[in-house]
C-alpha cells in the first residue's frame, strides 16, 4: 500500500506511546489520521499537531467505537489502515496468601475480565468494525483494500508472574491474527501483529532511573529500551509491504522474559 494523502488511518490508543509514534509516522507520509483514545487532552493535542481528528473512544463500548468510526469517517473518509494500540495491564498472582492471616485469595475475576475486555475483545471489536467499513473501498493493486496492525506483547509467549490476564489477552491477539487474515483474504484486507518487548512508553518513563536502567540491561542487544518510533517503523513496514500478512513479529532486542 502506498502512503499518501489519499489514505486515511485510525490509531487506537493514539494519544501517547506506541500509538502516538505510529500516528506521527503515518502523518509524515501524508496519511490523514484519526486518534481513538480516552485521554481527551493528549488526544486533541496530537490530532491538532497532525491535522487529524480526535475521537474519545473506550474500546470496550460498542457505542463508543461506532461513534468514533462515524466521526473519523465523516472528517477524513473511510480508513484503509487500522492500528490497534489501545491496551492496559495489571499484575496479580493467580493465588496469593494474605500477609497477616496467611489465608489464600485468588485473582479477582472482574480484574481478569477487564484486561481481556480491553486488550482482546476491544482489539477484535475495532478490527471487525473497521474491516466492515473497508469492504466498501475500491480495491488497489492486487485487490488490496486495507491493512490492520495489532499490538500484542512478548508476554503473549513468555509472561511473567502476575501476568496471567495480560498474557492471556495478548496471547489471544496473537492467536486470532491468522484466522482473521484468512477471514479477510477474499476482501483484500491484510492483518498482522507486533509483539513489543520493553519500550520507553509513558508508563515506563514514570519509573525510577535505576529501574529503567535494570530493564535496559536485561535486553540482550541493544541494551536499551525500545523507542516508540521503532514500533512505528515496523507498523509502517507491515502496512506498505503487500506480501506481509497473517504474521506475528516480536520486536524486543532478543529478550526472553524471566519468571519475575
Amino acid at each position: 500500500m502506498k502512503l499518501d494523502s489519499s489514505v486515511s488511518a485510525v490509531i487506537t490508543g493514539g494519544a501517547s506511546g506506541l500509538g502516538a509514534a505510529t500516528a506521527r509516522a503515518l502523518a509524515a507520509q501524508g496519511v490523514k489520521v484519526a486518534i481513538f483514545d480516552m485521554n481527551e487532552t493528549k488526544g486533541e493535542e496530537i490530532a491538532q499537531e497532525l491535522g487529524g481528528v480526535f475521537c474519545k473512544v473506550n474500546v470496550t463500548s460498542d457505542a463508543d467505537v461506532d461513534a468514533g468510526f462515524a466521526k473519523a469517517r465523516a472528517a477524513i473518509g473511510q480508513e484503509r489502515i487500522l492500528v490497534n494500540c489501545a491496551g492496559t495491564g495489571n499484575a496479580i498472582k493467580t493465588v496469593s496468601r494474605d500477609k497477616e492471616t496467611g489465608k489464600g485469595k485468588h485473582f479477582p475475576l472482574d480484574a481478569f475480565n477487564m484486561i481481556i475486555q480491553i486488550n482482546l475483545v476491544g482489539t477484535f471489536r475495532c478490527i471487525a468494525k473497521s474491516a466492515q467499513g473497508m469492504l466498501d473501498l475500491p480495491p488497489l493493486e492486487y485487490g488490496e483494500r486495507g491493512a490492520i496492525v495489532n499490538t500484542a506483547s512478548v508476554a503473549a509467549e513468555d509472561g511473567q508472574m502476575g501476568q496471567a490476564a495480560y498474557s492471556a489477552s495478548k496471547g489471544g491477539v496473537v492467536g486470532m491474527t491468522l484466522p482473521i487474515a484468512r477471514d479477510l483474504m477474499s476482501e483484500g484486507i491484510r492483518v498482522n501483529t507486533i509483539l513489543p518487548g520493553i519500550f520507553n512508553t509513558p508508563l515506563l518513563q514514570a519509573a525510577p532511573d535505576n529501574v529503567k536502567a535494570a530493564l535496559a540491561a536485561s535486553v540482550p542487544f541493544p541494551k536499551r529500551l525500545g523507542a516508540p518510533e521503532e514500533y512505528a517503523q515496523l507498523a509502517l513496514t507491515m502496512i506498505t509491504n503487500g506480501y506481509f500478512n497473517g504474521e506475528d513479529v516480536r520486536l524486543d532486542g532478543a529478550i526472553r522474559m524471566a519468571p519475575r
